[in-house]
């Protein structure tokens, strides 16, 4: 299979996306819930069944001058998390910019009467749907 997860790791919520590989494209499926910085394992657990997923993305939060920061240690702990819990590759991808350009697609999408601001609660994934793009690119 060509199905790879993309994460985005927020203090409250992980927004997780799906992409292939083969198109390199990606898409939003849902956000987590992160409690005591612990994801919801159940939920991931559900979705990782669903996709089967071959591997992982995940978002490195760096400052602009692209120096390491507190978020970035919570990415990095995520990331060994997943890695123990699956024993599948995860690799880290500089996310820098990530959520703006979310928040340009989300504006171009509810202007073209694709989405409503009920929809903005997607925006974690939609951050994760950009971070696995950049990945997918730069790995093809």
């Amino acid at each position: 299979m060509s199905c790879v997860f993309g994460f985005d790791v927020g203090s409250k919520l992980i927004g997780v996306a799906v992409g292939n590989r083969i198109t390199a494209s990606a898409r939003a499926i849902a956000t987590i819930p992160m409690r005591d910085d612990m994801p919801d394992w159940a939920t991931l657990d559900a979705l990782r069944g669903e996709w089967l997923p071959e591997s992982f993305v995940v978002g490195l939060p760096l400052t602009l001058e692209g120096e390491e920061q507190t978020a970035s240690k919570r990415a990095r702990r995520f990331a060994e998390r997943l890695h123990e819990r699956y024993s599948m590759p995860v690799d880290l991808v500089d996310e820098r910019h990530s959520s703006r350009e979310a928040a340009q697609r989300f504006a171009q999408a509810r202007s073209a009467g694709l989405k409503r601001r009920r929809d903005a609660t997607q925006l974690d994934a939609e951050a994760a749907a950009v971070i696995l793009e950049r990945w997918l690119h730069q790995a093809a």
